[in-house]
């Protein structure tokens, strides 16, 4: 479809776009992994704890990436506006949870559309805030509809980074972690441009 780069393309932009900003990146990326696996260690309260900051988490993280995909100045700091939004986030979280476990438990792969479906949710809140969760859900299943599998394929392709990230304790994922998450805004800053067009 006119208007979308390529696989090859959408993540070699990731990496010019990473240029200069891979510290601040991973220093994202260690906050959002590491912040959920030391919750994760407190007794009995963690699980709760992880459940109310997992939202607000997903969103910083994609505000971040996104605006570093824009040119925009993107901060560490950047990381917290998911807790200026926190209901907004903290809803949209748990609704696409609940979605994507719905299905999952018919079958794995009805599961997996699912979680492919609502995936530009927190790209769309973040740059239509004034949209319910359930309203930018809807869009994103709208704007993926034909645009799954070329998304799930976008992601098989970090099979090998991510073996290998596994392979150095973890560390790795500093790196790829970004890589994915910059790639990721990329696709959905040119689906939605393209659909605009259309």
């Amino acid at each position: 479809m006119e208007g979308i780069a390529s696989i090859r393309e959408l993540k070699a932009r990731a990496l010019d776009q990473l240029r200069g900003n891979w510290f601040k990146a991973a220093v994202v990326t260690l906050i959002t992994v590491g912040l959920s696996l030391l919750i994760s260690e407190i007794p009995k309260a963690g699980s709760v704890i992880n459940l109310l900051i997992s939202g607000p988490i997903a969103w910083g993280s994609a505000y971040f990436f996104l605006r570093l995909r824009r040119g925009e100045g993107a901060s560490v700091e950047d990381i917290l506006q998911g807790f200026v939004r926190f209901v907004p986030a903290l809803v949209l979280y748990l609704l696409t949870t609940l979605f994507v476990l719905l299905w999952m438990l018919l079958l794995i792969v009805p599961g997996i559309v699912a979680a492919l479906s609502y995936s530009m949710a927190y790209y769309i809140r973040i740059d239509e805030p004034e949209l319910s969760a359930m309203e930018a859900l809807r869009r994103s299943k709208e704007m993926m509809n034909g645009h799954r599998w070329r998304f799930f394929v976008l992601g098989l392709s970090f099979i090998g980074w991510i073996l290998l990230a596994v392979l150095t304790a973890g560390i790795g994922f500093l790196w790829v972690g970004p890589y994915m998450s910059v790639t990721s805004a990329n696709f959905y800053t040119d689906l939605k441009a393209s659909q605009r067009q259309g």
